[in-house]
Formats: C-alpha cells, structure tokens, sequence
C-alpha cells in the first residue's frame, strides 16, 4: 500500500475560536505514513490489502499460464490440427485473452477501490487520536508532515510517536479489562458441607 493516508494539508487541532494572532502557537507535524505501517491497526489494513493483491495475482498467473499453454500448442500442433480444430483454438485463445483483461481491470479497480476504504477506516481512527494527543500537549496546529509542503520542522515538534502508542495502547485497554474482569468478580459462595452418612445398623 504506496498511498498515504488521504488527510488534509494542515491539521487544524485543539484551535481556541477566539485566539487571538498575537497569542504563541505551538505547532506540530505528524507523519502519517508511519502511523498507518507502524500501527496495529494499519498493520492489519495493509495485510487485508496485501492479502486480496496476493490472491489477484495468483488468479492472474493462472489466466496467463493458460494463454501460453494454448499459443504453445497453437504453435506444436498447428501443422496438424485440422482447420475446424485449429479455429476452435484460436477462439478459445481469443476469449481468454479477452477474459485475462477485463479480469485486469476488474481486480485494479476492486484493489484501489479495497484500498481506498480500508484508509478511510483508518482515517476515521486515527484522527480522534491525533486530536487528543495534540489536546494533551497543547498543540494549536498540526500539520501532515509530507502534505503540507513543509521543509524543515525539529525532531521535537513530531507528534508521530506519540500518536502510534496511544493509538496502540487505546486498543489493548479494552481486551485487558475484559481478560481482568474474572478477577474482579466475587468469589462463589463456599459450598455447605454435606451431612455425615448415618452409620450402618448392627
């Protein structure tokens, strides 16, 4: 997955409506194509992503293989095949060449159109936790570090980092508090003990 994440060039985060031009700002960059290979979550979209290109081009070097296979025997066989023979080949050939492109077109666009959700799925994510972290650290802008035309910003205004660990951490929360839940649970009742068996008559 070559794209980046489709964010705006500036970032406008945690702004006050009435700040006023003469008020310091503290800016920030973030690099989002790091936050979508690095993170959890774009870790698994780019798999998704990943998987079905796989699977579209092993269906690919299938359809090629089975053109080959009829040229080469179009050009062992040709000599001797009848003429009904050698046109049904031919046609053949003609329909799967045709197949082999409409299946190139199709999987291009199933791939960008894949593509092109799975990132706005992550945009959706992601944004609410650039807000937060630009929030918690006073941020007033934040801008996509290599969409914005920027040409030099200190390693210490990018919130990249930042934003990959709370991202991450915000989905490991929710799993930890449920595998603590039985824990938390009040201990079962101790089970009453049972009344001796009556000794055996003499």
């Amino acid at each position: 997955m070559k794209r980046i994440l489709p964010l705006a060039a500036a970032l406008v985060l945690a702004a006050e409506p009435a700040l006023s031009q003469s008020a310091a700002q503290k800016i920030g960059i973030i690099e989002v194509q790091r936050v979508v290979q690095e993170s959890a979550v774009g870790k698994e979209s780019l798999a998704r992503v990943q998987k079905l290109q796989q699977t579209k081009q092993d269906e690919l070097a299938k359809r090629q293989k089975e053109l080959r296979d009829l040229e080469q025997k179009l050009a062992e066989q040709g000599k001797s095949l009848s003429e009904e023979a050698a046109e049904k080949i031919n046609k053949d050939y003609q329909a799967k060449a045709l197949d082999l492109k409409r299946f190139q077109d199709d999987a291009t666009r199933e791939l960008e159109e894949t593509q092109r959700k799975e990132l706005k799925a992550l945009e959706e994510r992601i944004m609410p936790v650039i807000d937060s972290v630009a929030r918690e650290q006073g941020y007033t802008l934040v801008f996509n570090k290599y969409q914005s035309g920027l040409l030099f910003a200190d390693t210490g205004v990018d919130l990249t980092e930042s934003v990959i660990t709370k991202f991450n951490t915000q989905l490991t929360v929710p799993a930890a508090k449920t595998a603590a839940a039985p824990a938390a649970a009040p201990a079962a009742a101790p089970a009453k003990p049972t009344a001796p068996a009556p000794a055996p008559k003499k």
